[in-house]
């Protein structure tokens, strides 16, 4: 038992100074000796996912997750992981049970509601060919200099520089020269033998913000009083052959980090992350001016919607004025999640493909250009960094018109759906029969177009291969309805009991048929239907309503109607009534001996 506890005095050592690969081995060993087994499941998940291994994390958090004894906190960090391993219908059940718990979080509650992320805009992604073996990381970029953090050991003695935390060596700051394609270390008095980058350089040059960890772990440096080392920034000038006059920035801390410097794009306001007391929780993003002196004023926490009970990590503010982070207190697709945040849109995840179940961060986008990099661990093992081109998003526009006559159809709908026939847009067409929205590339969507006297139209819209437009034109034809009299809001005409002669109110309804034919719909061929009431024998009635099918022709060719356009009148008797009833109504009567219209050909 002794043994034991010195083995589990030994895994929380290693844990607390950030050696996760050799606790992990420590840990297994207590767990198969079945001791605290509870409590080394939990701190061999809380390992792995330090390790960015949910698929480890979940097998050990889900040997223990039932124990009454588990305190809520793993219900999301189980939730968590799953997550991390695509398993987001049983994320979810461990979300609600911590909210049931009696934990309050709007943005968990939102990560429930939440099950589908999609950017306005489309990426396309590759992995960089300047990826290592080792973590790779981090990207700015600035005058074709491509600044990005890496554990390559490139031209260092790697065995002076190996992390505990994963076995890698310390981080340090490359630049790739993207003319001649070769990377080197930063110059100058940057690297050290600590963690450095990630970084970024002001708008005129002359200055380089980076992150720098304070302790190396052996007499390097400053740890806090519960014995944990932070991240600090610094900023260093450029000295023409190199970087040089290394300093701390003001508001380091060895209680708290602050890391991830990013510049507004004139260069007077610094983005960074830090967990700071007093914020949302986690880590939160700050901001803080910079004066043309490089002096700094007071930090500002970003608040809310940014910041989270979480963390939120790698801010980046583009040129438009929209700040792109990295937040695993949203709701989202994996571990960290990439999202952009506007006044007009509020808070949003940038969807697939820049986001997947694992961790993307680190989010930057060239100025005025479409290009940019972001950085994940989606291929398993180290951070890589991939490369995006960005395309605005794609405006869907069309014009929906009367297949008979071209005339604009107003107050037409037109809807989108997904593959899965799910609506996706509803838009109501303007008094030109236009319709306009955004549509994302590289897709096909059924759509459907209505309007109440108009057939349905059904067909399919493409957007492969639509990188290089702007814009895509889909016009609609819609063909008018096949009944004539509902067309033109013309009611059918009625007969009086044994009689064929067209009465007044008939003679009004043909007259409007008549200006269909001749004003609006010229090409119009129609055939006449007849019918009677059930008095009387089949036989009689048959030819009653032979008669007032011909007195209903003869009416609209006295007034005009070419016989050519009459195809046919017939007939049908008692055998087709309007209302079907035994005991029939002098009213039902009455609707039953009619006349109707039906197009034959609109041409």
């Amino acid at each position: 038992m002794q043994a034991q506890s010195g083995k589990q005095k030994k895994a929380d050592r290693l844990y607390k100074d950030f050696a996760y690969l050799e606790a992990t081995d420590v840990y297994k060993e207590l767990i198969e000796n079945e001791y605290n087994v509870t409590y080394n499941s939990k701190k061999l998940g809380d390992t792995y996912m330090m390790l960015r291994s949910p698929e480890n994390a979940v097998f050990y958090y889900g040997d223990i997750i039932e124990d009454t004894t588990v305190s809520s906190e793993y219900y999301y960090k189980y939730a968590q992981a799953l997550r991390g391993v695509k398993r987001y219908d049983e994320s979810r059940q461990w979300l609600r049970k911590y909210l049931e718990s009696g934990k309050q979080s709007d943005e968990i509650q939102t990560m429930l509601n939440k099950d589908e992320y999609k950017s306005k805009a489309t990426y396309k992604l590759k992995s960089s060919d300047f990826n290592s073996e080792f973590s790779d990381f981090g990207v700015f970029v600035k005058d074709d200099q491509v600044y990005f953090v890496s554990a390559r050991a490139q031209h260092v003695n790697v065995k002076d520089k190996t992390y505990s935390w994963n076995g890698e060596p310390f981080l340090d700051i490359y630049v790739l020269d993207k003319a001649s394609g070769n990377v080197s270390p930063i110059g100058g008095d940057v690297n050290t033998k600590l963690h450095d980058g990630p970084a970024v350089v002001s708008p005129d040059g002359n200055t380089i913000y980076f992150t720098r960890n304070n302790y190396l772990g052996n007499k390097e440096g400053k740890r806090d009083k519960e014995k944990t080392n932070h991240l600090k920034l610094y900023s260093a000038t450029n000295s023409g052959n190199g970087w040089a006059e290394v300093k701390e920035l003001v508001f380091n801390s060895n209680e708290y980090s602050v890391g991830h410097p990013s510049l507004s794009s004139d260069g007077k306001t610094l983005y960074f992350t830090s967990d700071m007391p007093n914020g949302f929780g986690g880590t939160d993003i700050y901001m803080v001016s910079v004066d043309e002196n490089g002096n700094f004023g007071t930090p500002e926490n970003l608040g809310e919607p940014v910041n989270t009970e979480f963390d939120e990590t790698f801010p980046f503010m583009d040129t438009d004025g929209t700040l792109y982070f990295s937040s695993n207190g949203h709701a989202g697709l994996g571990l960290f999640d990439i999202f952009r945040m506007t006044e007009e849109d509020g808070i949003e995840n940038l969807g697939e493909p820049v986001n997947s179940n694992m961790d993307d961060f680190a989010y930057f986008q060239v100025s005025d250009s479409k290009e940019g990099y972001i950085s994940t661990n989606r291929e398993g093992g180290s951070d890589d960094i991939f490369v995006f081109n960005k395309l605005n998003p794609l405006i869907l526009k069309g014009q929906v018109t009367d297949a008979v006559n071209g005339s604009p159809i107003a107050a037409a709908t037109v809807r989108l759906m997904d593959e899965n026939k799910k609506e996706i847009a509803f838009l109501e067409t303007d008094e030109e029969g236009n319709y306009e929205t955004e549509i994302a590339r590289d897709k096909k969507f059924p759509v459907e177009a209505k309007e109440i006297e108009y057939e349905t139209f059904e067909g399919e819209i493409s957007t492969m291969d639509s990188d290089e437009k702007e814009e895509m034109i889909y016009d609609i034809e819609l063909s008018p309805v096949k009944d004539v009299e509902y067309l033109a809001e013309i009611d059918n005409i009625y007969f009086d009991f044994d009689k064929s002669n067209i009465r007044p109110d008939a003679a009004t309804e043909l007259d409007k048929l008549v200006a269909l034919m001749k004003d609006e719909y010229p090409e119009l061929v129609i055939e006449i239907g007849s019918h009677t009431d059930r008095r009387g024998t089949n036989s009689y009635n048959e030819k009653l309503a032979e008669r007032r099918a011909k007195s209903t022709y003869d009416y609209l060719v006295s007034k005009g109607i070419s016989e050519d356009r009459i195809v046919e009148f017939k007939g049908y008797g008692e055998t087709k009534p309007a209302i079907d009833c035994d005991r029939c109504s002098e009213k039902d009567h009455q609707l039953n001996r009619r006349s109707m219209f039906s197009v034959v050909k609109m041409e």
